[in-house]
């Protein structure tokens, strides 16, 4: 079970992350008020969302280490963050984003992610 809640925990602290790091350049298309705010507005704004994603990520890691009887060494546990990012941040930018789209190089870039999952797992 500590696998499945780290991967949970993984995919939600993802979500937000992924707003945080890339969510204001959407915002910026649809909110005049928020195309206006310096830099350091939209970085006080991006830091409020990424306090949410630590409060995930930061658990996932700790539930999901071996050394704290979880199933996952910290290889394990930085491939699986990488290839959930990378999921989420492809849904996220192919909904939101009409100019984005997905490509064969993309997917081959996701297949060579997935070859890094089974290679980083063998004994």
């Amino acid at each position: 079970m500590k696998g499945l809640y780290t991967i949970l925990l993984l995919l939600v602290s993802n979500i937000f992350m992924t707003f945080a790091w890339y969510g204001h350049l959407k915002l910026k298309q649809e909110f005049s008020w928020f195309a206006s705010l310096p830099l350091i507005g939209v970085v006080a704004f991006s830091w409020s969302i990424a306090f949410f994603e630590y409060l995930f990520q930061i658990p996932a890691n700790r539930i999901g280490f071996i050394e704290n009887g979880g199933p996952f060494s910290l290889m394990q546990l930085k491939v699986i963050q990488e290839v959930i990012t990378l999921i989420i941040f492809t849904v996220f930018t192919t909904l939101l984003f009409k100019g984005e789209s997905l490509h064969w190089n993309h997917v081959a870039a996701f297949i060579c992610l997935i070859l890094a999952v089974y290679f980083v797992f063998m004994k």
